[in-house]
This record gives C-alpha cells, structure tokens and sequence, in this order.
C-alpha cells in the first residue's frame, strides 16, 4: 500500500530540486521552459560556468554575505560561535565529474551527458529558435558576436533548450588526461584521466578513472547565460560492473570501534566519488553496479529500526505484576534467553572473511555474556523480596502508562488494551536486576550502555528499573532507614530535564499511590521526585517575606496567582502530570504560610484526580524542600553539581544526615539548627545513576564534569565488610564510538556493556531489526557552490514551505484532520549557534514571510499550475534556544504538537543544540540543516526529532557550505 505521507516528501523533494537546480533528464513536463528570468539568476546552482571567465561571471554579486550576528551570550545549551569564514573568494564551478575503479576486463565506457542550454527569446517572435542562436553558432567558430546595438531591448525571457549526447570512451593508461569534444557542447569538453592502481587491495589490473565535463566556451558578457552549462548532467555505465571500494580503516585494526564497523558495513561498498557534485551508484539484484551518474541535490535514506516482537513472549505487564510466583514470570519471560541463545548459534553460522572473523566472534561473546545476565535475572527473581519489588515495578509503570494514554486520547485509563513491554525493554531490566539487588556483585561496576533509536523505548527501559530500584529499598531497609536519594538521574540540557520530568513524575505518582495503599510494606515516607536544576528553570530558593529576590519560589508563586496568564508557573509544569488537569492560581501553595514558607505544595484542580486537596503531588521542585526532603527520584543537570563544595545541605542528597522530624524531613552536619530525633545511622545513598544522553559529556565541559564526578563517586560509595560499593551506572548515547574511552575517563568504570550487544549484522541484533518495509527519514543535501548560504537557505525555506502547502491544500486542507502533509507544515531549522539562528530569524521575519505571500507568481511562462501556491505565515518564529524562558519554551513545545488545523498552530520554530535531546514530539516532519553540526552525534540526534512517526516519514534538508 502506498504511503500518501511518503508521496507527499517526494513532491516536496522534486519541487526543491526544480526550484534549485532546474528540470532533470526525466522530466519532459519542464524540457523545453521558458523562464520570466535569466536562468542564473532563477537556478541556485547546478550549472559550470566558462573556464578562465571574468570574475564577475564566475561570482554571485551576494556571495560574500554572511548571516548578521545575534548580540547574545551564548550558554552550554548552544554551540559557540562557528570560526570565521574564509576570506578567500567563492567561484561558481566550471567543471564537475566522478572517479572511479574499474577492472582489467573493462576497455571502454559509454558516457551521456545531458544539459540544457538557455537562449534569450522574444515572445513576439513568429518562432521561436530551436537551436543555439547564430551568434551562439558564431561564438564555436571563434568569432566575436557582433556588438548589439544600444536601443535594443534586452530579453526578458529565456527558453530551454534540451542538450544530451552519448560518447563511447576507450581507456587507456596516460599521463595527462585526454579531451573529447562534446558534439553540439559548443566548447563543453569531456576529459578523461585513467592510471593504474597499484595497490594489494584490489585485483590486479585495477584502474582508477576520473572524468569531467568541463566547460571551455568562451565568455562574453552580453547574455551570459548563454554560456553557461545548466542542469549538467553525468551518466556513465560501465558492462563490466564498477570496481567496488571497501573503507579499509577497519580491517585488521586493533581499534574496536573501527574493526566492528567495518564488520558490519562489509557488504557496503563504494563506487564513485563526486567533485563540485555528488555521485550516484546504481546497482543491480545481483549487487554488481554498472551505471553510475552524478546529482546535485543528493538524497540518503535512513531506514527505520524497530523493536522485534517476540509473540511467544508474554510482555504484558499487568499479568508480570499479577502472576502467583517466580516460576511463572521465568515461564512467561524464559523464551526471551532461549531464543536470544538460539540466534546467536544461527549467527556463528555466517560465512565471514578471515579479517572479519575477530571481531564477530567478540560481538558474539558480549551477546552471549547479556544473555547469560538476563538469565541471572529471571532466577533472582526466587528471592521473596526481589519477586515483590519486579511485581509492584510492573504495576506501577502500566498505572502510569494508562495515565499517559488517558491525557494523550481523552479516554479513561481502563479503556485501554494492558500495556506491554517491548523485548529489549524488559531484557534490559532482567539484565541488571542482580547489579541493583546485590551492591557487591561484579555486574555493579559494569556500565550498561543503552543503544537504541531515539523515539524506540529508552525511557520506559531506564523507568522500569528505577521503579524495581525505589521499590527494593524500600522492601530491604524497613522504616525510615529506606528514605533517601535512591535513583539520580542527570542530563546536560534544561529542556531535556524538563521533558523528562512529566514522564518520571508520572511514575512517582503511581507509586505514592501504592504506598498508601500499602504503608506497611512500602513504609511511611512518600515517594517523591525532585527537579534540581538552575534558577532559569525553577526557584532555587523559597524565600520570605521582605526578600526582593524575584527568581524565589514565593515571588513566583505570588506573581503566578496575581497575573497567571501572563506569568509563568512557580515549576516547569503546565498540568498535573497523572490527570492531565491544567494548573490554576490555587495550584500552589506556599505551606506553613506565606511570610516564611518552608514548602511549595503542587495540588491538582481536578475533579476526580487522586492529587487534591490534602494529598499534593509527590513533586519537589525548589533547593531547599530537596535537601529537607531527600527525594527518593531526582532529576538533575550536571552543572548543579558544581555547587557541592558551596552548599552543605547538599551532603543530605548522598545520605549524610543525622537526624529525622516526621513533619519537616531530614537534618545533617550542614543545617544550621536541627530538629527531630537522631538516627541511627546515615541514610543509604543512592543505588543507580542514571546519565542520559551521555555523548553531550564532551568537550570543556566533559572534562569539568570528570573532574566532579571523582567526588561524587566517592560520596556515593559506601564500605560494608571491608568492601567499597559503589552505585550502579546506566547511561544512553546517540553514538557507541568511543563510548568505553569516555565512560573510563568519566566515571572511572573499565567495564562497558552495550545493550542490545550489536551482532555481526548491523540490520538485526535479535532485540532490533531494520524495517525495510515502511519509508524512513530522508536526507537531502543541498550545496550551492559560490552562493551565499543566505541566499540558499532563503530560497530552500521559501520552496519547502510553499510546497508543504500545496500539497496540505491538495489533501483538502485543514478539512481533512488527518491530512498527511500535516507534518511537513512545520518547518523546524536548526543552527549551529545563536548568531547563525539569530540572522536567519530576520530573514525569516523579512524575506521568507513576504515572499511566501506571493510565491505562486514564480512560474515559468505558459505555467498554469507550478509546485508553488500563495502562503500566508507568523512574522514572528518561536525559538528553542537557552536565551528563551522555560515557561516560554514549554509552549512553544505545546504549539509544536498541534496539528496545522489548530489555530495556535507554528509555521516555523528555530533551535539551536538544546533540542538535540528531549524534544519527543511525534508530529514534526521537515527540518532545515544550516551547515554541518560538529559533531556526528550532534547530527544524528538533532535530525531524529523529525519523522518520529511511524507512517509519517520525516525529511532533513542540510544546507552545506
């Protein structure tokens, strides 16, 4: 069946590509046009100008501006200042080409060249001219053009006139590369260059072959376009078949990384290389490729990897909270090791190259020791204490996930199907459940580095241990000796944190919920989450009266119940995270009073939801209540860390306190009174870490965060029969290269599992597979030699978005609720840095919001109905960048999400790095690239916020340098 959402990309895609380049050899609608326009002038790029041609044709009059810089002081959320661009002068290209390998058996080559050719009309001309002009014909025969008279009137318009021709091309070794005239090219030159390969590598008789299409017509500065060479175009095919290239980097190295990737991408090879264009192989069923060509606009697809589903497997989790004893769970969840096991026997049966035979055979062990791990699990799972804590984290995460499905579909929790894990979810949980249950095992100083897509269940995977974690301490230290920080969860971005604050909240509830439930089992101190991030988020202190400090919570809270429409709420939450239930102005409450407050309370509206009144919502979101209160779950930044050596009450987030009032909370050594009776001894500290996102660690602030992490290891330790035990570390990444490295220099652990253990085929690692079936995210690729990257992005916004709505209006527009062009109505640009975003907004806010209204106008003569219409946008972009307030960005947020017929709806949101984690907005389908992120994780992650959808596959355009 075919996908409307993924017809939809394709148009966007060939609009874009007819907009910049021109018409391509298939298009026979667009052969013969006739622009409104020099065709330079209408074309970004895509086109070899003369070589040896004046400067001023060879150049872009604009090519030297640069985006305006944005006054602003950049923060960790966004990436410095890019260095400055070069001064050197950048050229429109007069040749283009490929190279590539053949073999010995490969004589000759048969290349088409296609392009089209521009010529200057008059409409009221009893014909028009089917060829090159007579002065065209003038300029091949070296003659000068007669010098047009003054009075005459220059043409407005030109037609296209379509160009191709085929050469067979003999090969042979040469020192200097051969020219073959191109009939009817009129000066455009094919040269080819072909010399031996003398390399091991490949068979003997290899040839390495460059061939170029270069433009040697002579210029002249009356209609030069007449020139030039547009929409040129390479086909070269080859009967023999192309000699494959293999990256060589990985074989027989002693790098892991580099000897894994060059298992896993051993069947993917590389045939042609591009210069000033890309290169485009096309091979056959057979895999040989005997036709490679060139493009301008280069486009990859990301196939979509999901979740294998195992129907033999019971994942339900009611019923896993439900089932009378341990050897019903280890029936139910046993199939997952016994299959794990049985595809790893079928893997050793794959036929491999010797220099690949190392590295499958260590991926195989790793898989094998996960399998044994996860086999641990179920069998721990005989202890009673265990087996109650793996039945209460089950329950608790499908209450939660009921929660979440009622706010999200308007229905009521049991109106839906029992929620389910996914295999690799629960095998994730299996797997470090003795790491969690015994502090003295050795799975305690493995790392777990969970490597799965963005948007495939990382969350849900990290919860449910969190659960099982918060649940077990409680069952193994009876009374209030099973209070304090038990899971600590910490990223490097605000709006990540703030993302993941709604979900775990979630989960807290559901569990304050059975503890009440159940006070003797769970014990009498609430479950409750804290957020503890910078005062741009949340009020770091609670204040008094006569305090002036307007970032405290009573001044917030006090503003907020004044003016709640215009000012933000006191946390970084709009609703009640378990109803969905929007706050008011007697949603919080500063408890005992208002004058000196010790607590701000967080109390739903809703009628029904089980947080009202006198039961407030487990959630702490101010400094002084965490360190009072000790939350058993806290969600954290790492630069908040870098207070420890400030602030003494800091000490009681690792455990070190020394007395307990039942009312107020918890005192230590760094509170100025204490209050309440003394305990025992020092509270446990916490058991799991939790570092999301790890790949951001890098850089300057990887290493202050090193630096810190060597004390807050030591303050998380605790000895017991001579032994130091430490927490236990899980961690998420975009990117598993050099993953062990940074996690040794980070947290000292030489022990890195990845999980799932990647196998020999990088398209199926048992608890993930690559769909091939459903469209994935696109990538287009846009570079427009000697234009200014202003320019470029001006003219792809303009393009994409009219495009976008030709074909939401095409689907009967916002008629139609769910019409497939919905995700691509929102075009979200990312940038490298607040003065490149800062730039493009005028651009936006000026030329792109103008523009639009009168895009349709850009037709080709005689065009009744282009790839264009009319579009009417917001001047005014929102941004997702650290200058913005949280209350503003939680909005634009909730804007994001809103289908295009809404009326509070977004044509455009800009972002810097802060969105490359924690915007999970399922909707969003177009983003815009401008340059190349730094970082390869930088890329993968940002790009992944688009096309989140399942049946709606998401496009990225980059706009490179």
């Amino acid at each position: 069946m075919t996908n409307p959402s993924a017809q939809i990309r394709t148009a966007l895609v060939d609009a874009l590509q007819l907009d910049l380049i021109g018409p391509t050899p298939e298009d026979t609608t667009n052969a013969t046009e006739i622009l409104t326009q020099a065709p330079s002038k209408w074309y970004l790029s895509g086109f070899l100008v003369p070589f040896g041609a004046p400067s001023d044709v060879r150049s872009d009059d604009t090519a030297d501006e640069q985006l305006e810089a944005l006054a602003e002081t950049e923060t960790s959320e966004d990436n410095q200042i890019p260095e400055a661009a070069t001064a050197r002068k950048a050229w429109f290209p007069s040749s283009m080409g490929l190279s590539f390998l053949i073999t010995a058996a490969t004589q000759s080559l048969t290349v088409t060249i296609t392009w089209g050719d521009y010529l200057p009309i008059e409409l009221d001309q009893p014909s028009e001219p089917t060829d090159r002009p007579p002065e065209l014909k003038a300029i091949s025969e070296d003659d000068p053009p007669e010098k047009p008279k003054e009075e005459k009137r220059k043409p407005e318009h030109w037609k296209r006139i379509p160009q191709s021709a085929t050469l067979p091309i003999p090969l042979r070794d040469t020192d200097e590369p051969l020219g073959h005239d191109i009939p009817g090219g009129s000066g455009l030159t094919l040269v080819v260059n072909c010399r031996p390969v003398l390399s091991s590598r490949f068979p003997e008789g290899t040839r390495s072959v460059s061939i170029f299409l270069v433009n040697y017509r002579p210029s002249h500065t009356q209609n030069k376009d007449c020139d030039f060479c547009f929409q040129a175009h390479l086909n070269i095919h080859c009967p023999e078949g192309f000699q494959p290239r293999r990256d060589p980097r990985g074989e027989n190295s002693h790098d892991w990384d580099e000897a894994v990737a060059s298992l896993q991408y051993r069947n993917d090879y590389e045939y042609a290389v591009g210069h000033n264009v890309s290169a485009l192989a096309k091979t056959l069923e057979d895999g040989r490729c005997t036709e490679v060509c060139t493009t301008w606009i280069p486009t990859s697809e990301v196939p979509r990897v999901e979740p294998t589903p195992m129907p033999n497997v019971q994942l339900g989790m009611e019923a896993l909270s439900e089932a009378p004893d341990a050897a019903t769970i280890q029936e139910r969840l046993g199939p997952i090791v016994t299959d794990y096991r049985n595809w790893l026997q079928d893997q050793q049966q794959t036929p491999l190259d010797p220099q690949f035979v190392p590295a499958a055979d260590d991926l195989l062990h790793r898989a094998t020791r996960a399998s044994n791990r996860i086999e641990a699990g179920l069998n721990a799972l005989t202890d009673p204490d265990v087996l109650t804590a793996f039945r209460i984290a089950n329950k608790v995460i499908a209450r939660a996930r009921r929660q979440q499905l009622s706010q999200e579909r308007g229905q009521s929790p049991e109106s839906f199907d029992p929620p389910q894990w996914r295999p690799f979810q629960i095998a994730f949980i299996l797997l470090n459940l003795t790491g969690i249950i015994d502090p003295s095992h050795s799975d305690r100083e493995v790392v777990d580095l969970l490597f799965f897509p963005t948007g495939g269940g990382k969350t849900e995977a990290y919860l449910g241990l969190a659960a099982f974690t918060l649940v077990l301490r409680r069952l193994k230290h009876p009374g209030i000796q099973s209070a304090g920080l038990s899971v600590l969860m910490r990223y490097t971005l605000r709006l990540l944190t703030l993302d993941q604050l709604e979900r775990a909240s979630r989960l807290i509830c559901a569990l304050e919920l059975e503890r009440q439930q159940n006070p003797t089992l769970l014990g009498t101190w609430p479950f409750e989450i804290g957020l503890w991030v910078g005062q741009s988020a949340t009020p770091n202190r609670m204040g008094k009266k006569g305090d002036k400090d307007p970032y405290s919570a009573r001044e917030k809270t006090r503003a907020y119940k004044a003016h709640s429409k215009a000012k933000p709420s006191p946390i970084p939450l709009e609703k009640c995270p378990w109803c969905g239930t929007d706050f008011t102005q007697n949603s919080f409450q500063l408890d005992p009073n208002e004058d000196a407050p010790k607590n701000l309370k967080v109390i739903c509206v809703g009628r029904g939801c089980s947080f009202r009144s006198h039961n407030p919502l487990p959630i702490l979101a101010v400094d002084e209540p965490i360190y009072r209160r000790i939350p058993c779950f806290m969600i954290a930044t790492v630069d908040k860390f870098a207070g420890l050596p400030w602030v003494g009450q800091t000490a009681s987030l690792f455990g070190r306190v020394t007395h307990f009032d039942p009312n107020e909370g918890f005192y230590g050594p760094g509170d100025a009174t204490k209050a309440g009776r003394p305990l025992e001894a020092p509270l446990p500290p916490p058991d799991l870490i939790i570092q999301d996102e790890l790949h951001l660690i890098s850089g300057p602030l990887g290493t202050m965060v090193g630096l810190y992490e060597t004390a807050i290891d030591t303050l998380c330790c605790q000895e017991k029969e001579g032994k130091t035990l430490r927490p236990k570390v899980i961690a998420s990444t975009a990117t598993v290269r050099r993953a062990s490295r940074q996690i040794q220099a980070l947290f000292s652990r030489n022990h890195v599992d990845i999980f799932p253990p990647p196998g020999p085929d990088r398209h199926n690692s048992f608890f993930a597979k690559t769909d091939f079936d459903r469209p994935g995210r696109l990538y287009v690729g846009v570079a427009a030699q000697g234009r200014s990257l202003k320019v470029v992005l001006l003219r792809s916004y303009l393009a994409l978005m009219s495009a976008a709505y030709k074909q939401y209006m095409d689907q009967k527009g916002a008629r139609n609720k769910t019409n497939p062009a919905d995700p691509y109505m929102t075009l979200l640009g990312y940038f490298n840095s607040l003065r490149e975003l800062g730039g493009s907004r005028r651009i936006i806010e000026d030329e792109v919001s103008s523009q639009l209204r009168n895009y349709s106008n850009r037709r080709r003569y005689g065009e009744t109905l282009g790839p264009f219409i009319d579009r009417k946008i917001d001047d005014d972009p929102e941004e997702l960048t650290s200058r913005i307030p949280t209350n503003k960005v939680a909005n634009t947020k909730r804007r994001l999400a809103l289908p295009f017929h809404e009326k509070d709806r977004l044509d455009v949101a800009l972002a810097t790095n802060m969105i490359s984690v924690g915007l999970d907005i399922i909707r969003l389908g177009l983003m815009v690239v401008l340059g190349q992120p730094k970082t390869a994780s930088e890329y993968i992650q940002a790009t992944s916020r688009v096309g989140r959808d399942r049946d709606r596959p998401g496009l990225v355009v980059t706009l490179l340098n």
